[in-house]
């Protein structure tokens, strides 16, 4: 077969990298993405072979709407011409109308029913929704998916960027012998999705002052928000300017705060201790707040209290758990392509 997948999300790249060169071995693989900032730079780092048709549309809503119509103008005459038998993405709006109007089966992944606009746009038109089990199907058929065509997997999405080849990259710090690392991950602030404000600055700055024995650093999204961090926070607080692959730094790190974003997520299955700020509400940090593998802090003051216990923990047996946590996952990669082998003459 032919396929056909999108990628749009720098998480995505890592979620589908895997599967994609799974699938090759008895398919041909066309991956399009888009022109984004971190996005780019994963691509780069992990040597990705994609074709990038289109950009980000930033912030505002009538940038989106029209990066997304340029977007599909560019990508009609490439996949007209690849003529895939199946398209696969993370519930791409772009994806999903091509998909519907060639007549191309189209399976979706989401973790994210949050992630309102996206899903209105693109699950009714899928072909199949693939979820993790911890989210009930009827989180996603309010957006008129039938529940039969929904296959939960039993495994959170990170477990595929854990699972990841690694690479060689250039660590984005230097860590001297004994230093501790506070790493602070700014939440996505330029998505559909996003319907609060968080003060990042005063976070930091409160933990930094807290901590004056660690090294704080802070992995922003976006060169504008980077400025701005560089020119607030000061020579004491080290902000990361340039892509990384996250599993390299997250190896330097012995406290992980996060939005609760996929960051959060694999941090913690990484083994790090974890705290989610909760920038970005959603189910799978709920999950994990309540299974106990990510600590919850929204205020300061509980933030600075949870990065001196977490500091002293005991990290051998957050590892631990951990490794056991991810043992009991099921691979999204080989429901994918159980779903594929079953769609021999079924476009239903």
């Amino acid at each position: 077969m032919k396929i056909w997948f999108d990628v749009l999300t720098p998480k995505q790249i890592l979620f589908f990298e895997s599967m994609m060169e799974r699938l090759e071995r008895n398919h041909t693989i066309l991956c399009t993405t888009r022109d984004y900032r971190e996005l780019n730079g994963l691509i780069n780092i992990r040597r990705s072979v994609v074709r990038r048709v289109g950009r980000h549309g930033g912030a505002p809503r009538d940038h989106k709407l029209r990066a997304s119509i340029d977007r599909i103008t560019e990508l009609t005459p490439i996949i007209e011409e690849y003529s895939p038998d199946a398209v696969v993405s993370s519930c791409s709006p772009d994806a999903a109308r091509m998909a519907y109007l060639l007549r191309i089966p189209h399976i979706g992944f989401s973790e994210a029913p949050h992630h309102n606009a996206a899903l209105r746009l693109s699950v009714p038109l899928l072909h199949r929704l693939l979820i993790p089990a911890h989210i009930p199907k009827r989180r996603f058929s309010v957006f008129g998916i039938e529940q039969s065509r929904i296959v939960p997997y039993d495994a959170l999405d990170a477990y595929m960027i854990v699972k990841n080849r690694p690479v060689q990259a250039k660590p984005p710090i230097s860590k001297g012998h004994g230093e501790r690392v506070i790493l602070f991950r700014t939440y996505e602030e330029q998505a559909a999705y996003i319907n609060k404000k968080v003060d990042v600055i005063s976070m930091v700055t409160r933990i930094a002052k807290s901590m004056p024995d660690c090294r704080v650093v802070v992995l922003g999204r976006y060169e504008d928000e980077i400025a701005y961090l560089q020119r607030s926070l000061g020579d004491d607080i080290t902000v990361i300017d340039r892509v990384v692959d996250s599993r390299i730094i997250l190896e330097m790190t012995d406290v992980f705060i996060g939005s609760g974003g996929t960051m959060t997520v694999e941090s913690a299955l990484r083994g790090i201790p974890t705290i989610s700020y909760n920038g970005v509400p959603n189910i799978t940090e709920e999950y994990l707040v309540r299974q106990n593998l990510v600590k919850r802090a929204e205020s300061v003051s509980a933030m600075v209290s949870a990065t001196r216990e977490l500091l002293e923990c005991d990290k051998e047996g957050i590892q631990a758990r951990a490794r056991l946590y991810l043992s009991r996952m099921e691979d999204p990669g080989a429901v994918l392509e159980g779903v594929i082998c079953s769609m021999d003459g079924d476009t239903a």
